[in-house]
């Protein structure tokens, strides 16, 4: 029998569901038993509970069939429970290290209370971290056990499940169970410390209580907050049914009338047309269980009134508050005078329907997954008239002919954001797009990620300099859809963006070509790179290092790397685009270039046709890693300063240990796995199919027919098939890489 029974609930979690989980199977105190329930969610919790179950025989989960919510969720939960102590755990919350030893060992100096009560702290998606005000409740209590009426103040703390331990033989003798609804937690934790014998303190943070940007239950706007008078008549019959507890009835009378004030104050959580009427029944509720004789605290007697007068009290109360607002908006007048513009503009401007609008990459032309969709809708929906941003008119020429753009910022660039109905775009928008209603955002992001993004680059003070995340999530506001190549792209997007997106399976457009491709393909590449006939093609892609100023580190010496190739090999260089345009291409790449030794391909718009070309990448830490395994050729990993890398930037995981190929970590290494053919043995090929699966399950090559289907035109396509890996294409099989090491 384990010491600690954590219940985990589970629905819509997936982007933190790992975090949470680690949190709880890493604890140095180790005799504990994890009992997840799957509430039917619709995302990959499931499936990462069961990956986890696989590898830790102290994790079981169960699997419902229909959705039934936190509370019954938890209750799905209890039958199984075989520990000394009940947690319930929220899966967006982690705990602290060393929290389990701390609870263990304060448990057995208290001789193994009803309750423990622990403290929590609470942390914001910005990165920062708050600690329980009123944290000296714990303190106070003492070293020995106590009762809620010898120790009230234990009452004053967040009355919710998640901060206590229960003694699973003291639930199930008092029956405690959860019902459902909005606030589950207010007719458990009342009757629980009402009832508890004997409770402890803890008071140590143990546990992160996480402060969603967006996707809190509690904090959506919704009627659903009428729950709480129902959730306070079930705390009111259980005390009628004890009548030992009566003389809690002043105590909870109180604390219900503050409660739901609470909730009519918040600005999120009703809707201010039923305000009026949640006042009214929180009144009635309070008239009907006030106790005989029981005095009514002054910021209550507000209840003894009507809306109206409630109304006039919070106004005058807010004059203050008010006077600032007025001048923050005289500071911001004009921002407010171009918003208005803006919205009289979209008064008189309905949506075109057929209306698209396009941009990859900052406006640089048409390319990456955008320019994919377009030409799938042009394809399969002509009517939808597409039109693309660029920069400046430098950029026009370059872009394909009969290609209908306009200039950003120009008048007729404000006419088409005004009017356009789809937005697709694997950049955010600038600010002054505004989200219209009815409008969709798709957005294709720029491959899948390995380095830290979003909200997660809050940590990493160089990675996002001169990046302003909370402005960055604001634009993501806007999305309605976001591309995702498979479950591990869907957590991460999820999760570094805390925005209110939907994650849509489709795979990424961009990728179709791979996925489709044939030899002729890379030929006609091969021709126009000046590549000779026969040639195995070599690519080096880098990525940018954040640990040095201006993002370049020269990691392998190209001239030597080109001449250890040999005859019959063409080494072909392209750099992260943020630096093509830096000192990068002067320290001896450009030069290199010009006298034939390698090709620098950074300025080619298209990548994917450089992949094509191709019969070996040579990456670091590049995106790039993810889509080249849709061709199911070799791919080498030069991680010689991974451990820099991840400091500096962060990583999602660790690409050294799941790579899809084999890794080298220093130059010697790279030359003897070119030179000795271990770039392409068995090995390479196993761990190539296995990346693939994992993180390239939706790319089945209609990715793009999928995006105009079924998020522009609103028509059903079944969700992809994972494809198996098909056999090599153009790839050298007689002679290795290198001629000498």
């Amino acid at each position: 029998m384990p010491r600690f029974s954590v219940i985990l609930p589970c629905f819509k979690v997936q982007g933190f569901l790992r975090e949470c989980l680690d949190s709880v199977l890493d604890q140095s105190y180790r005799d504990i038993e994890v009992v997840a329930v799957d509430d039917c969610s619709p995302d990959g919790s499931g499936a990462i509970l069961d990956e986890y179950a696989a590898r830790d025989d102290r994790v079981r989960v169960l699997h419902l069939e229909e959705n039934v919510g936190l509370g019954r969720a938890r209750n799905a939960g209890l039958p199984h429970a075989t520990g000394d102590y009940l947690l319930f755990l929220d899966s967006d919350d982690t705990l602290t290290p060393g929290a389990l030893r701390a609870m263990a060992d304060r448990l057995a100096e208290t001789d193994d209370p009803d309750v423990l009560v622990f403290d929590y702290a609470r942390t914001y998606w910005w990165g920062g971290t708050r600690r329980n005000a009123l944290a000296r409740v714990l303190a106070e209590a003492g070293d020995g056990t106590f009762t809620a009426a010898g120790h009230p103040e234990i009452l004053d703390l967040l009355m919710v499940v998640w901060n206590k331990a229960y003694r699973r033989d003291f639930v199930e003798r008092e029956g405690f169970t959860f019902p459902p609804g909005y606030y589950e937690d207010t007719p458990w934790t009342f009757p629980v410390m009402f009832s508890a014998g004997r409770i402890a303190a803890l008071d140590r943070i143990c546990l992160n209580y996480r402060q969603r940007r967006q996707g809190n239950i509690l904090s959506t706007t919704s009627r659903k907050h009428f729950d709480v008078h129902a959730q306070y008549e079930r705390v009111f019959a259980f005390l009628d049914a004890r009548p030992e507890l009566a003389r809690w009835r002043p105590f909870l009378h109180t604390k219900m009338g503050e409660h739901c004030l609470d909730i009519l104050s918040k600005p999120d959580r009703l809707p201010p047309s039923d305000k009026a009427e949640f006042f009214r029944r929180t009144a009635e509720m309070f008239r009907a269980y006030r106790p005989e004789g029981a005095e009514v605290p002054a910021e209550l007697r507000v209840l003894e009134g009507g809306h109206t007068a409630y109304r006039l009290r919070r106004r005058s109360g807010r004059a203050g508050r008010e006077l600032e607002r007025r001048a923050r908006q005289a500071r911001d007048v004009v921002a407010a005078r171009a918003g208005r513009a803006r919205s009289a503009v979209h008064t008189r401007r309905p949506l075109d329907p057929d209306l698209a609008v396009y941009s990859a990459f900052s406006h640089r032309g048409v390319l990456g997954d955008p320019a994919a969709v377009h030409r799938k809708a042009r394809e399969i929906a002509p009517h939808l008239r597409g039109v693309w941003v660029v920069r400046d008119e430098e950029d026009v020429p370059l872009l394909p002919p009969d290609t209908e753009h306009v200039i950003l910022g120009s008048p007729a660039y404000r006419r088409v954001t005004e009017r356009a109905t789809f937005f697709v775009n694997n950049v955010n928008w600038p600010g002054a797009v505004a989200k219209r209603p009815g409008s969709v955002h798709i957005h294709t992001h720029q491959g899948t990620p390995l380095k830290y993004m979003g909200v997660d680059l809050l940590g990493r003070p160089g990675a996002r300099h001169g990046l302003d995340v909370p402005q960055m999530l604001r634009r993501a506001d806007r999305w309605d859809h976001s591309l995702v190549a498979g479950r591990y792209a869907e957590r991460v997007w999820e999760r570094a963006y805390p925005c209110h997106f939907a994650s849509a399976r489709t795979g990424s457009p961009r990728n179709d070509v791979l996925v489709n491709a044939g030899p002729e393909d890379g030929l006609r590449v091969r021709e126009r790179l000046g590549v000779p006939e026969g040639h195995t093609v070599v690519l080096y892609a880098p990525t940018r290092r954040e640990y040095r100023r201006g993002g370049h580190v020269d990691r392998i010496d190209l001239a030597r790397l080109a001449a250890d190739l040999g005859d019959g090999h063409t080494l072909v260089v392209r750099l992260h685009p943020s630096l093509a345009t830096g000192p990068a291409r002067g320290m001896g790449l450009s030069e290199l270039h010009r006298r034939g030794v390698l090709v620098d391909a950074t300025d080619a718009p298209h990548v994917e046709e450089l992949m094509l070309a191709s019969d070996l990448l040579i990456t670091d830490y590049s995106a790039l890693m993810f889509d080249y395994v849709l061709l199911d050729r070799p791919v080498v990993v030069h991680a010689d300063d991974w451990p820099a890398y991840t400091a500096s930037r962060g990583a999602y995981f660790d690409i050294t240990a799941e790579a899809p190929g084999h890794v080298s970590r220093s130059y010697r290494e790279l030359a003897w796995l070119l030179d000795s053919g271990a770039w392409r043995d068995e090995e390479a090929a196993r761990l190539r199919s296995a990346f693939r699966a994992r993180f390239c399950e939706y790319e089945d090559g209609r990715a793009a027919e999928r995006v105009v289907r079924t998020l522009m035109l609103g028509e059903r396509m079944p969700e992809p098939e994972p494809l198996a890996v098909p056999g090599a294409r153009s790839l050298p099989a007689h002679h290795d890489l290198l001629t000498s090491s």
